[in-house]
This record gives structure tokens, C-alpha cells and sequence, in this order.
């Protein structure tokens, strides 16, 4: 993923809720990373999602905080608040217990890029560790989808 991204001269940044940074420290494990990875959001608080991030508070209000749209505008708020070519936003529920009516192992994964804005849901199974990496997992072959 990172080769991709500096083969194509472009950028990503990340704005995370129940991954809390996982996606962004997998991605700077990599070597040369630092010429791709512009930063990323730790976003595990709900208000921290529309201060940081730019969520639109009523979506919050009205959802929650796991909702597609959600990981959709984490996604753009990543991508505009960093400067980078590629946002992911995450946001999901990694348990042991439910979230607003969310049952553990739901995750949306949001894209935002040049003319893509997508979400992917995510149903993982497993301990908090398992939906966690799963989500990471998730949210890289989605970017990878794009970047192919």
C-alpha cells in the first residue's frame, strides 16, 4: 500500500474511533511511510468526531456514532483537515457489548479520495482485539481497491 501510494505521488490520513490510531501506526510501521502518511485523528469520543473530524453534529444526534455516514464523513474530514489524497474513517463497535444499539463486530469503513466518497460494513467476529484488526484489515482493502 505504501509503494502504491508513492509510485502515485499521493497521500493518506486517518480519522479513527474504535481503532483509536491503529490504522495510522500500522501504516508508519512501514519503512518510507513518512513521504505518504500525513497524519491521522484519534477520534474515540463522540464529540471529538464533529470537532475534529467535522461530523455533522445532528448526524450524531439522530445515528449515533456507528453509522455509515458517519465513517463516510470521518473519511472527508481525514482527507481536508490532514491535506491528503486518500481519507479513511472508522467507526464501529469492537465489544465485548453494544453501542446505541450496535452489536459488537459492526464497522464502517469510510473511503474519501478524488471523486470517492464510499462506505464499507464491516460484520467481524471475534474478541475486541479480533474486530479491531479486522477493521484495519478492512480499511486497507478498501484504499487498496482504489489504489489498484
Amino acid at each position: 500500500m505504501i509503494t502504491h501510494l508513492i509510485e502515485r505521488g499521493e497521500t493518506v490520513a486517518t480519522a479513527e474511533s474504535l481503532t483509536a490510531g491503529l490504522v495510522c501506526a500500522t501504516l508508519t510501521e512501514v519503512p518510507g511511510s513518512s513521504a505518504v502518511v500525513r497524519g491521522g485523528l484519534v477520534v474515540y469520543a463522540t464529540d471529538l468526531k464533529a470537532k475534529l473530524a467535522g461530523v455533522d453534529e445532528d448526524l450524531l444526534a439522530a445515528h449515533g456514532a456507528v453509522h455509515p455516514e458517519v465513517a463516510a464523513q470521518l473519511a472527508a474530514g481525514a482527507r481536508e483537515r490532514c491535506g491528503a489524497t486518500w481519507g479513511l474513517g472508522l467507526t464501529g463497535v469492537a465489544g465485548p457489548d453494544g453501542q446505541d444499539g450496535v452489536a459488537p463486530g459492526v464497522v464502517h469503513v469510510g473511503l474519501a479520495g478524488p471523486d470517492v466518497l464510499t462506505v464499507r460494513t464491516l460484520d467481524l467476529s471475534g474478541d475486541r482485539a479480533s474486530v479491531r484488526a479486522g477493521a484495519v484489515a478492512g480499511a486497507f482493502a478498501l484504499l487498496g481497491e482504489h489504489l489498484a
